[in-house]
């Protein structure tokens, strides 16, 4: 029982975590699996990389990544055989804290990530689609950067990014490969989504992770966290971050 029993929080830290899922859209529950453990998890769970979607993901920053101190993400994506998207990303965020006009806009929502170990983060994503071949034209140095953004995302990226940064200015980082495979277990009855990032340097990120909305968080933590401790994955390694991991190699090659 211990394997998948749920991390005790401190009483104000429970509280965070409650007030965060009372002022969110959705919950991603997300776990990233060691690389040692990767093909064994990959086996357990019946996954066939066949049926997987390649994808293309580049960040866009300054070289010491200013945004990224600054808790903005901006970030676009190639998807296979379907249309791409691009994303300004506020992170963290207090969901009672942010304007009602930006809550009201259909292309905006909140979501709350949370992993192994009791840790949680509020994030404010602004999405749109975009033609796969402008991310491409990007990528090339034939296209600005502000024109894969729609009006309102340049508009949330002017209003909380760093004073005197523009978006034609930042640089891309990536971009990075990515299998993306969606398959719900029979015996666990919920869709889990499988992503593995390759990075440049030979690393890579196996995470696994399923949404649910607020409501259900808890409960649904509970049930996955039996699910895949019987399967023998582990719960309690070293959870590492794809954005973040992302952003400091490719940082790290520009200075």
């Amino acid at each position: 029982m211990s394997e998948v029993a749920l991390p005790i929080m401190s009483s104000d830290r429970l509280g965070e975590l409650l007030a965060l899922l009372k002022g969110a859209d959705t919950v991603e529950l997300k776990l990233s699996v060691p690389d040692g453990d990767q093909r064994s998890a990959v086996s357990a769970l019946g996954m066939d990389p066949l049926d997987a979607q390649i994808r293309q993901v580049v960040f866009f920053d300054t070289p010491d990544l200013t945004l990224d101190r600054h808790g903005v993400v901006v970030r676009a994506r190639r998807v296979q055989r379907r249309p791409g998207d691009a994303v300004v990303k506020l992170r963290p965020v207090r969901p009672e804290k942010l304007p009602a006009s930006l809550r009201r806009s259909p292309d905006f929502g909140v979501e709350v990530d949370a992993m192994p170990g009791g840790s949680f983060v509020a994030s404010g994503t602004m999405k749109a689609p975009v033609d796969n071949a402008h991310v491409a034209d990007v990528l090339s140095g034939q296209r600005p950067i502000r024109k894969l953004f729609t009006k309102q995302q340049r508009d949330l990226f002017a209003a909380h990014g760093p004073e005197g940064v523009e978006l034609d200015e930042l640089r891309p980082l990536g971009p990075i490969t990515i299998m993306k495979l969606k398959f719900t277990p029979g015996d666990y009855g919920r869709r889990l989504v499988a992503e593995l990032w390759f990075y440049p340097d030979g690393g890579r990120i196996l995470e696994l992770s399923t949404k649910c909305p607020p409501g259900e968080a808890l409960n649904v933590a509970a049930e996955s966290r039996a699910f895949l401790g019987a399967r023998g994955i582990a719960l309690g390694g070293v959870q590492q971050t794809k954005t973040r991991t992302a952003l400091a190699y490719f940082s790290g090659q520009l200075t």
